[in-house]
């Protein structure tokens, strides 16, 4: 298993991954009814709750990918951002139009620093 922890049991994608140090996983909005800033704003905080689950924080995200259905809401999306992300320790951030399905409005990938188990 070479040390890859996987947390949630879905047949199809594990909810996050952890190797080495590195945790990743994928962040949508739970209550795809939102609009977009909504979801964005949802996204954040479930990313917050990640980050608690696997023992890290804002200051040790390394890494989001965000795909977004429309580039031009990037203004609420930074709105949103500039207040969530830790100023001095923000991640590398790149930033997609992509097709979205099934009411999502923005999907973020992510790889934090979490602490290594001895």
């Amino acid at each position: 298993m070479l040390g890859i922890q996987r947390l949630g049991d879905s047949p199809r994608w594990s909810d996050v991954v952890i190797y080495r140090g590195l945790a990743k996983w994928v962040e949508v909005a739970s209550d795809r009814t939102l609009d977009f800033r909504g979801q964005v704003r949802q996204v954040l905080e479930q990313i917050d709750q990640t980050l608690l689950q696997v023992g890290s924080s804002r200051s040790q995200l390394l890494q989001v990918l965000i795909f977004v259905g429309d580039l031009r809401q990037m203004g609420d999306l930074n709105a949103e951002w500039d207040s969530w992300v830790e100023r001095g320790a923000a991640p590398i951030r790149a930033c997609v139009q992509a097709g979205m399905g099934n009411g999502c409005l923005v999907e973020m990938v992510i790889e934090a620093a979490v602490p290594v188990e001895e």
